[in-house]
């Protein structure tokens, strides 16, 4: 035979027990109609309600006003004995009176149900499952032992309010829902419940867990809490309310450290999660409990002094007065949660005090010679301990849903009935239970609380809970205090108020404790969960260079736009630096000076040449060209002041068709002067007429044709596809290099190759010329200068690609004044030498007279 706590232990089998019961008064059913003598009788002894009152309608209900269940020893020889009840829970005894309450008010009323009087059947079914199923079996059956000869005589009550546990409900909903029995619940919140298909006659007058799951999700991230506990009764109404916590929780980002359960009768699983919670680094804990497992788990976290936890709680306990206890504060002060909203019933204090107590038990007090006489209270002798008490009548929570629930079938009773103001109701009327049940389903009315009843599609209330706050009040004594609100009726964002400075935290601090795996990670930085860990266990990575995030806790970094580069602390996306070569800074100073120095001297160098213009050595190297070279040096020094400075599509047009065109012409007139020494040469020769064919005119011509080849190039150059300003974002990724795009890269090449080409000409002829009979012979010179300018630009092409950003332009600035300065120190400084240093060798005598010592010879 099963034990009663193994049956606690599997609800299930409660649905299995409630189903073959059915099947066996079937059959008894069917066995009782088939003689005309039979007779349908009760098995067992009738179930008696603990309080009643008969009335022309009847309604039911069933709390757990006695807590704990003792089992009878088994001989297995005699009948089993009934169950022993015990431990009066006050909270669910304030239910049975709320009820009766409402009934008496509504009687005493003419506004509804004038005529009607309601009775009532209300059942203790211990806090067991097996208890409720005794309770919903006599609720159906009645007190009669003997029926009829058909056994189908109607339920004994129209509606019946309760249970109070969702579990129990389940029970009692499933084992009078064959018979369409309304069942209306005021606090069994199990999402389970919600099932139109398997609980189709079920009602309550509270919200479902859907919604304050999600909302202990929100409460939880809106504090930042991200790394909690969970703690769950082992029951549809803990199990099914963590389930949909856990999933809300992971939509916000939430990590749940742990999970554990346990039930009231599981004494070594309790230790167990007081174990987990002691030994885990989580400091904010979701107890989704029954107040029962709430009791038994803060029993054992004030036995092992477990305090400092930040508890966050449901409805179910977060306001039971049964939890407060001398040193229960210590592990539960600061506590957060949900609490159904107070109600405010007129006189209800008055009848607890009074009136209950002289009117359902007969235990009546009177005074005489300041001694107290009672009545003695008949059989319910346990009862008469709670006579006088005023505990918490003012948290009338869960009493105003079962004040909501008498009036919604007081309600739903009016319309069947017909009533009407001033000619009563129609007692004729032969009401069926699934007619109560259409009826409910219609009411739409208010109490006279103010509060509006009615049930949504899934027979359940709307969701409006209270935010509270356990503390101490002025007094010491624990209060629970309300901080904000929660309406699942308002608009997304709008449904929390939270007024965080009422809170006092746990040990009376009033700073919020911090629940985390790993700290935030601050702006520039980005989360990398661990290895094996929950995603709100990670490290705080810095963001690479380019990158951002400007947010804390930030999954990712944000790549910034390509002309902007990520600040030294990596929260802020900033401009990129432009480089260019600037006149501004040392190093386009320092070639700025070169630059007019070159121009300098290239002018003093014509001044002299052009003061001395008769004198012989200036005549012997063929003056035109020499002023023709020096004004074409003169502009290759000034060609480089277009390298410096931000470039435009003008600038970047005009230093590169400057400097080819200026560098031809130069090269032109040094290859006209070394053409010059050879055909000078020639004509000195016996018999030579060569200097006809390559006089003053044709060395114009021919400067004149070299230049013009290199102007056409310039021209198609740019014509096609000639240099633009270009951003340079990929040499460097934090700055910007401003420089000028060649555009055409072999036009780029052509204008240099050509520059080369003539370059190379010059060398050799000038080397062929080096070594000719003349005291003055210019052609060594020029073979020198050519050969600087040729290793210049040799040497230049390596160094202008390997050069980075404004390095480029500088080295072929620099590449342009040392070829520059090459052909002007080479060529002219020997003859400025002679002019102003040596001027007795400045004589036709002395620069013809090795020619005439070769002509003798």
């Amino acid at each position: 035979m099963w034990k009663i706590e193994k049956l606690n232990k599997f609800p299930w089998m409660m649905h299995v027990m409630a189903l073959l019961w059915l099947v066996w008064m079937g059959v008894l059913e069917v066995f009782g109609a088939v003689g005309d003598q039979a007779v349908c009788q009760m098995l067992g002894n009738p179930e008696f309600p603990l309080l009643s009152k008969e009335g022309d309608v009847t309604i039911g209900g069933a709390f757990s006003i006695r807590s704990k269940i003792s089992e009878p020893p088994l001989s297995f020889t005699d009948t089993p004995q009934p169950l022993t009840c015990s431990s009066v829970n006050l909270r669910e005894f304030r239910f049975a009176q709320t009820m009766i309450f409402a009934i008496e008010e509504i009687n005493s009323a003419d506004t509804l149900l004038p005529n009607i009087s309601i009775g009532y059947r209300i059942y203790d079914n211990c806090g067991s499952t097996l208890s409720t199923m005794r309770a919903a079996m006599a609720l159906m059956n009645g007190q009669e032992r003997t029926v009829g000869k058909t056994c189908s005589s109607k339920p004994a009550v129209h509606a019946i309010i309760g249970e109070s546990e969702s579990s129990s409900t389940v029970v009692l909903s499933r084992t009078t829902g064959p018979f369409k029995i309304p069942v209306i619940s005021h606090s069994a919140t199990c999402e389970c419940l919600s099932s139109r298909k398997e609980y189709p006659y079920f009602f309550r007058t509270i919200a479902s867990d859907l919604y304050q799951s999600k909302a202990l999700a929100q409460l939880v991230k809106h504090f930042g809490w991200t790394w909690v506990g969970a703690v769950n009764s082992d029951s549809d109404y803990g199990n099914n309310g963590i389930a949909i916590f856990l999933a809300a929780a992971m939509e916000e980002g939430v990590c749940v450290e742990y999970s554990e359960k346990f039930s009231r009768t599981e004494p070594e699983k309790l230790l167990k999660v007081v174990d987990v919670i002691r030994t885990g680094t989580a400091r904010v804990i979701v107890g989704f409990l029954a107040h029962v497992e709430m009791n038994n788990l803060l029993a054992q976290l004030s036995l092992q002094n477990i305090t400092g936890l930040q508890f966050i709680g449901v409805e179910a306990w977060i306001t039971a007065d049964s939890l407060v206890t001398p040193s229960s504060f210590s592990v539960l002060g600061g506590s957060l949660g949900f609490a159904v909203q107070k109600a405010n019933i007129s006189g209800f204090s008055d009848y607890v005090l009074k009136h209950f107590w002289d009117m359902a038990f007969g235990c009546t007090e009177s005074y005489q010679d300041n001694v107290t006489l009672s009545k003695p209270c008949r059989e319910n002798q346990d009862l008469l301990e709670l006579k006088g008490y005023n505990a918490d009548v003012a948290e009338l929570r869960y009493s105003g849903n079962v004040y909501k629930a008498v009036y919604a079938v007081a309600h739903s009773l009016h319309s069947l009935l017909k009533c009407a103001g001033g000619q009563g109701c129609n007692q004729n009327v032969k009401m069926e239970p699934w007619e109560v049940v259409e009826a409910l389903k219609q009411v739409n009315f208010t109490t006279n609380t103010g509060d509006q009843v009615w049930f949504d599609s899934t027979g359940a209330a709307s969701a409006r809970y209270e935010v509270v706050n356990w503390q101490r009040g002025p007094g010491g004594a624990v209060q629970f205090k309300p901080v904000g609100y929660y309406d699942a009726s308002l608009p997304t964002g709008k449904q929390f108020l939270l007024m965080t400075e009422d809170i006092m935290w746990p040990g009376g601090f009033p700073q919020m404790p911090v629940s985390v795996c790993s700290e935030r990670c601050s702006p520039g930085t980005r989360k990398a969960v661990r290895k094996g860990k929950p995603v709100c266990c990670y490290d705080c990575i810095p963001c690479a260079e380019g990158e951002i995030s400007s947010t804390t806790d930030s999954n990712d970094c944000m790549s910034c736009p390509e002309e902007y580069w990520s600040n030294p602390s990596r929260d802020k996306c900033i401009l990129k630096s432009v480089e260019f070569l600037s006149f501004s800074e040392v190093m386009g100073i320092v070639l700025v000076f070169f630059s007019l120095c070159g121009v300098c001297l290239t002018v003093l160098v014509a001044v002299l040449f052009l003061i001395k213009k008769n004198t012989p050595i200036v005549r012997a190297n063929n003056s035109e060209l020499s002023f023709l070279l020096l004004f074409s040096l003169t502009l290759c020094f000034l060609c480089s002041l277009t390298f410096i400075g931000r470039p435009s599509e003008w600038s970047c047009m005009l230093r590169h068709t400057a400097f080819g065109i200026t560098f031809v012409l130069c090269i032109s007139c040094v290859l006209g002067k070394t053409l010059v020494v050879l055909m000078a040469f020639r004509a000195t020769l016996p018999g030579s007429n060569v200097m006809k064919w390559f006089g003053p005119p044709q060395q114009r011509l021919s400067v004149l044709a070299f230049t013009l080849i290199q102007v056409m190039i310039c021209i198609l150059w740019l014509t096609i596809c000639p240099p633009f300003p270009f951003k340079n974002m990929l040499h460097y990724k934090e700055k910007i290099i401003l420089e000028c795009n060649v555009g055409s890269v072999v036009g780029f090449w052509a204008v240099l190759g050509y520059i080369g080409l003539l370059a190379v000409l010059c060398f050799v002829l000038a080397f062929l010329a080096r070594k000719l009979p003349d005291n003055f012979n210019e052609a060594k010179f020029i073979t020198f200068s050519m050969l600087i300018f040729c290793a210049v630009w040799i040497t230049f092409i390596p160094a202008y690609v390997s050069s980075p950003g404004k390095f480029t332009v500088a080295v072929e600035i620099f590449a342009i004044l040392a070829s520059s300065f090459g052909l002007l120190f080479c060529i002219f400084a020997p003859k400025c030498y002679i002019i102003l240093l040596k001027p007795k060798l400045n004589t036709k005598k002395h620069i013809m007279s090795k020619l005439k010592s070769t002509e003798k010879s």
